[in-house]
């Protein structure tokens, strides 16, 4: 992780030089595509708005959202009667730990998400999850004293 006194005599400010890595959750709570919807819900009570669907090599395939599974109520099913695969997004913006702050803002604000799954670079992985609120707090911890 990068200190502040690393960046002292940088051309770039603290806040500028930060990288995913620095910010993400790498506890991340995931699902896989047989996970029914009730499961991935309760997932999101304990405050994870989405969760990342992974296959048995946890390589990142898609993504379950509150919206996902709010469209399954509204069209009267039961959350239990659908499972991941069927929902997921499987088109997943996703970045990588190396990705430096100002790609990740412009993921998260061109692409309209609140949190991305993070990869490894090299296989594909899930070894993380980053959100906006992540980005504000590596802000609000970088700013000069």
């Amino acid at each position: 992780m990068i200190q502040k006194e690393d960046v002292a005599d940088s051309e770039k400010s603290f806040f500028d030089r930060l990288r995913v890595d620095d910010l993400m959750e790498q506890k991340v709570q995931f699902g896989h595509e047989q996970t029914k919807g009730d499961v991935l819900a309760s997932l999101m009570i304990e405050g994870f708005g989405g969760v990342p669907i992974v296959d048995a090599d946890q390589r990142l395939m898609g993504i379950v959202t509150e919206f996902d599974l709010l469209a399954v109520l509204d069209s009267g099913k039961k959350l239990s009667d659908i499972s991941a695969g069927q929902i997921m997004t499987h088109e997943t913006v996703s970045v990588t730990s190396h990705t430096d702050i100002r790609t990740l803002i412009y993921v998260l604000q061109t692409n309209h998400v609140i949190r991305v799954p993070v990869i490894d670079n090299t296989d594909g992985k899930l070894i993380g999850i980053v959100a906006r609120r992540d980005i504000l707090r590596g802000y609000v911890s970088a700013e000069p004293e």
